[in-house]
């Protein structure tokens, strides 16, 4: 069987917030603008890098708007940040932030865990919101929870998934990222689901943009099979997470993303483009995990560690001998 896949992917960097959101550790503003600069210059060039809420909720990214105003920008990057609100918003747009994102969840029970808010009530406050963004010349990108399964609820209706798709395209959001959040989707969903979708909205504009992005964690080992099955269907911007990190604090259960190296190894080793370095991605894997004073899942990383130190030994032996 021949796969049908693009010759270029855009991969779509969560780590400064998504991971570091969910860390005890508490990582300090310069490290956090050294680890974002270091993404960057692996060449990654779609980036979230923290988010506007409040500190009451989300400790970890306080220091939002140091952040946002300390990194480098170079031509070609976007960067974004993750808004709640009305008030996220002024921050962001205060801060200087060319792009942001809103959020939701396709679950009522999860929707009202993470935002306590009903699904009908966060579209009404996206009101406040995205158009005001648009306005302002800041594109807003959505994410929508739990399409392939709640910890709540258990299964979710792909028509839901579908009609909130809808809603937020006709809101004004250029790109709605679908996520897996708790990992339990399998291939064959995936691709029912997103059939689904497909049906009603095109993965790309007449303009190229991308519409449609997936979002995995690898909870049960199959968010590389889930990306394929995307790709097959046409979708070409993946979220990911360096290293692995992050998770759900609202979703027992949940491990962590994607890891964007894991990611990035595969696509490359099939011949599809993502413009970065992968030795320079797993440097920036390596940082992260030096902030974060733990190990990452991320198994190319491993596996790419392990290399080098058999090299080193192998080398020493031949100096040896």
């Amino acid at each position: 069987m021949k796969l049908d896949l693009p010759e270029r992917v855009t991969v779509y960097e969560v780590g400064p917030r998504d991971g570091l959101q969910n860390e005890a550790r508490q990582v300090p503003t310069a490290d956090k603008v050294r680890f974002i600069n270091a993404l960057v210059g692996a060449g990654v060039r779609n980036i979230e890098i923290t988010s506007f809420v409040s500190p009451k909720w989300i400790p970890q990214l306080a220091d939002a708007a140091d952040v946002a105003r300390s990194v480098a920008r170079p031509d070609g990057v976007r960067f974004s940040a993750l808004v709640p609100n009305r008030r996220g918003l002024d921050a962001a747009l205060a801060a200087g932030m060319p792009e942001i994102a809103v959020f939701l969840s396709a679950s009522e029970t999860h929707n009202k865990k993470n935002v306590n808010k009903t699904i009908e009530e966060t579209l009404r406050a996206f009101e406040e919101v995205v158009p005001p963004a648009r306005a302002a010349g800041v594109p807003v990108r959505a994410y929508v929870s739990t399409v392939f399964g709640c910890p709540y609820e258990g299964d979710v209706d792909p028509a839901r998934v579908t009609w909130l798709t809808r809603e937020l395209r006709a809101m004004g959001v250029y790109q709605v990222s679908l996520g897996d959040t708790i990992g339990v989707a399998n291939p064959r969903q995936v691709q029912q689901v997103l059939e689904r979708v497909l049906a009603d909205v095109p993965a790309r504009g007449d303009d190229g943009v991308d519409l449609l992005a997936v979002h995995f964690h690898d909870t049960q080992g199959t968010a590389l099979a889930n990306c394929l099955v995307s790709l097959t269907l046409g979708i070409t911007t993946i979220d990911s997470s360096v290293g692995g990190l992050g998770g759900c604090p609202y979703a027992p259960g949940a491990s962590g993303n994607l890891a964007t190296d894991d990611l990035v190894a595969m696509l490359h080793a099939m011949g599809v483009q993502t413009g970065i370095d992968l030795d320079k991605l797993i440097d920036c894997a390596r940082l992260a995990a030096t902030f974060v004073g733990h190990e990452l899942p991320s198994k190319y990383m491993k596996a790419h560690i392990g290399k080098q130190a058999r090299a080193r030994r192998r080398a020493e032996r031949e100096t040896m001998g």
